[in-house]
């Protein structure tokens, strides 16, 4: 999480929500890392996690990353929820929730959906207070 808290910080530097994500592989080392780059793009799909996700798949050249994890500071929104069920990650580790738009408890539990042929396991709130102080602090200097 805190690889993830780094990538936010970039994110915050460069004028977009400090939302940072890093995907590990199954032996734990880092595959990929991302942070929100919707204003440096215009991209609305330039979510931390996205980019995270498709810099991971890019490097094992392959859409699917069984045995990874994808470890993000805030928990994912119905867009990313749907493209980590999508992608087939085994575990999904978030800091806080996000009570206004988060698909992984909070709102909706999009990954968690037994309609569903993927449902990776989720670990929630680790280290939530910091992550959700970044967020704070960012909103309140707007």
């Amino acid at each position: 999480m805190r690889l993830a808290l780094d990538e936010a910080g970039r994110a915050a530097e460069g004028g977009d929500v400090p939302v940072g994500a890093v995907v590990l592989s199954a032996d734990g080392s880092v595959l990929a890392t991302g942070h929100n780059e919707r204003e440096a793009t215009g991209d609305p799909s330039a979510h931390a996690e996205i980019l995270a996700l498709r810099r991971a798949a890019a490097a094992l050249g392959e859409w699917r990353l069984p045995g990874c994890t994808l470890v993000v500071t805030l928990e994912p929104c119905t867009m990313c929820a749907g493209a980590v069920q999508q992608s087939r990650v085994e575990r999904l580790v978030y800091g806080a929730r996000d009570e206004k738009a988060g698909a992984v408890g909070s709102l909706w539990d999009l990954v968690r959906d037994r309609r569903l042929n993927h449902r990776p396991e989720v670990i929630g709130g680790v280290l939530a207070d910091e992550c959700a102080r970044l967020l704070t602090d960012f909103f309140r200097d707007r």
